[in-house]
């Protein structure tokens, strides 16, 4: 496991983008956080590191959005959701082999259908410091744990980016 402290809403950016860069058609991203905590903020990070150039949007109404491109986006956020047939009926599982990058806010919520190989990201709000910022300006703290080699290849790599670790510093 990793842990990063974002300590604003342009570190959390540079820190997605940086992870973007190193991701490739196949790769998983789970996200777990509460409410505001910056899971579509890093969401659209990726997406710029990816090269995306659209509007990336909370899918949270919609379920899924599709985002093309050389490595094409599939944004999941099953918020509303009840039931994991729910997603399932979306055609879930076949997002998987469509040879784009998949991101999955709240997948906590049905880790049972998520593959074994991925990155999740549990993304707080440092409460210490809300009483000074507003909420989407507050820092984060990201615990990043890889499941599968591939993942901890990537994380390592993070890790040992000294460009991204010098930018987080002075954000």
């Amino acid at each position: 496991m990793s842990v990063w402290f974002l300590p604003s809403r342009a570190a959390t950016g540079r820190f997605g983008e940086a992870l973007g860069c190193r991701l490739k058609a196949g790769s998983v991203i789970a996200l777990v956080g509460d409410l505001g905590a910056g899971k579509t903020t890093l969401t659209q990070a990726i997406a710029r590191g990816l090269g995306l150039k659209s509007h990336v949007a909370s899918p949270t109404f919609g379920l899924i959005n599709e985002y093309p491109g050389p490595i094409p986006l599939f944004h999941f956020d099953p918020y509303r959701l009840r039931y994991a047939a729910d997603l399932q009926d979306l055609g879930f599982h076949e997002y998987f082999e469509r040879g784009g990058v998949v991101v999955v806010e709240w997948a906590d919520k049905f880790e049972e259908l998520l593959p074994v190989d991925r990155l999740t990201l549990h993304i707080e709000i440092d409460e210490a410091a809300l009483q000074d910022e507003l909420e989407e300006d507050a820092p984060r703290m990201v615990r990043a744990s890889a499941s599968g080699s591939e993942y901890v290849s990537l994380l390592a790599g993070l890790e040992q980016d000294t460009a991204l670790r010098d930018l987080l510093a002075r954000s």
